[in-house]
Order: structure tokens, then sequence, then C-alpha cells
């Protein structure tokens, strides 16, 4: 497995393991989310992706049952911060914000650490840009929690160029990725400038719902028949072309995979022999934007 390096001491696999389901899962036993990660591990795949919202704010806890030293000493954290929804330990909330203070940033660093069992998270990403973010404050307190010790590296997700320039504008420390929603159904990045912006930069983002939420796998159309005919080729399923178009980009794009079937979890790596030459990622691109390119 390849991997991604995002600063000195941090590098990921190019494949990352979404846990944004976890807590959905019947078996939610620390057996079986070991047995999760374990089969992400035989492929190589380390980089385990979380967020404290995800599981009405328990997966993280779900994880950390399931965390044995041999374990933590294998894999990488990401976690994201700064949605509060009324659920779980923000019930009391009265709606959904979003909360890019110092001093809920600092809190749930704190509560990942706490719930997942770890000494340090090795990548924080602001989860969703907050129009009340004061750039100052939030970049002051990233750079804290780095100082710290408690979070190696730093990023964001879901934030436009303007809203990177402006966080990091008031930053001493770099931000290392950006998690944007990017697949064969969702590919408007490549074209209004969020993949070239950090392409420009030698910044490698990372794509969730790389599968556009399991619609790419269903789907009945011109796109569905053309992952086929190469699925067929290739001797894969359409997953694992839908990942290698992403994974033939120059831009080294991290797609997040997600699934609690340990069965796709073990066909994950398919994607990477994948033989994505131009003119197969041009016929896929195409049948997705449903005409020739201009």
């Amino acid at each position: 497995m390849e991997r991604i390096t995002l600063q000195p001491d941090l590098s990921l696999s190019r494949i990352v393991y979404g846990m944004w389901r976890l807590g959905d899962d019947q078996d939610t036993s620390p057996r079986n989310v070991q047995a999760k990660i374990e089969a992400c591990l035989e492929q190589g795949i380390t980089t385990m992706d979380q967020a404290d919202i995800y599981g009405g704010y328990m997966a993280e806890e779900v994880m950390g049952a399931a965390l044995t030293p041999e374990i933590k000493d294998r894999i990488e954290v990401v976690t994201k911060c700064d949605i509060v929804a009324p659920m779980g330990r923000y019930a009391d909330a009265p709606l959904k914000y979003y909360d890019t203070s110092r001093a809920h940033i600092l809190a749930s660093v704190d509560h990942s650490l706490r719930l997942m069992g770890i000494d340090k998270i090795d990548l924080l990403l602001i989860h969703r840009p907050d129009p009340l973010m004061d750039h100052h404050e939030t970049g002051a307190a990233l750079d804290e929690v780095v100082a710290s010790g408690k979070v190696r590296a730093v990023g964001v997700s879901n934030f436009k160029l303007y809203d990177w320039t402006l966080l990091q504008s008031a930053m001493k420390t770099k931000l290392v990725t950006n998690q944007i929603e990017l697949s064969l159904g969702a590919h408007e990045a490549f074209t209004n400038g969020d993949v070239a912006y950090l392409q420009e930069r030698g910044i490698p983002p990372m794509a969730w719902s790389p599968l556009g939420g399991g619609a790419l796998m269903t789907a009945d159309d011109a796109l569905g028949r053309a992952m086929d005919a190469i699925a067929a080729a290739e001797g894969v399923d359409r997953a694992a072309v839908a990942v290698a178009w992403l994974l033939a980009h120059p831009a080294r794009i991290m797609p997040v995979m997600g699934t609690n079937t340990i069965s796709r979890i073990k066909g994950f790596s398919d994607a990477l022999a994948v033989d994505m030459t131009r003119t197969r990622w041009f016929e896929l691109y195409t049948a997705a934007l449903g005409d020739e390119v201009p």
C-alpha cells in the first residue's frame, strides 16, 4: 500500500478506512471492530478516519474499546470536530450549529483522546466551515493543540479555498489536507478549483464518499455500464473501478472508504491493481458528465 506523507513525522495509507458508519452496525463489539481493523491492516491500510459526531458522538468510543496496545501502534487516527448537534453529549443543544471557538476545540480534543483511549490524535480536522469563525482564535487553538503534543497535524474538511486561506493566514502550523466530497458522482471539485488549489501547493486531498454514498454501486445508466465494462476487463467490482478513478489523479487523492461489511473491506486494495489509463479515465468522466468534454 502506497503511503502519502503529509509532514515529516506523519504519513497516511493511500486508502483510508472511514468509520462514520461504525456505530450503525448491529455488532459493535470490540471483537467485530478489531476484525474490521485487522482486515484493513492486512492490506496495509493503517489510517482510520473518525469524527466526534459519528454515531451520535459514540463512534469514537466504539472504536476505542477495540484498540489494543498492538493495534494503536499500527494505526494513524484521524478525527474531526466543530459540529454540535442535539444528540449524545450535546443532547441539550437547541439546534445543530458549528463551533470553532478555542474552548470547543480544546474540549473536543480531550473528549476524543479519552473516548478512543489514545495519547495523541495523528490528524485533527475542522469538520465544516463555520461562518462565525474567528480565524485568529481558531488558528491559535489549532496551533495550541499541536504544540501541546495532543495532536500531530491539523487540516480541514469541506473547506473552499477562501476558507482555507482565511484560517491558514492566522496559523503558525501548516494545514496538511482538506477532506472533500469527491467521486464519479460528485466530481465538481476537479473543475471548480478545489482540487487545483491543493494540487498546486502539494497538499494531498482526502475524498469522502468516493462511491457516491453507494449510489455508484447501483447506478443503471451509462456510467454504471462504463464501470461494469472496466470491472469485467480487470476482474474487479465497480467499487474498485470508482476508487481507481480517484487514485489515478496526480493530486494524490486519499479515498476514505466506509463500510461495515468485512468482505468489502478486504476488497479495498483491489483498486490498486486496476489499469486506469487516460482513455478509461475519460470514458468514466464522460459518462459521469452525460456528454463529451467541451
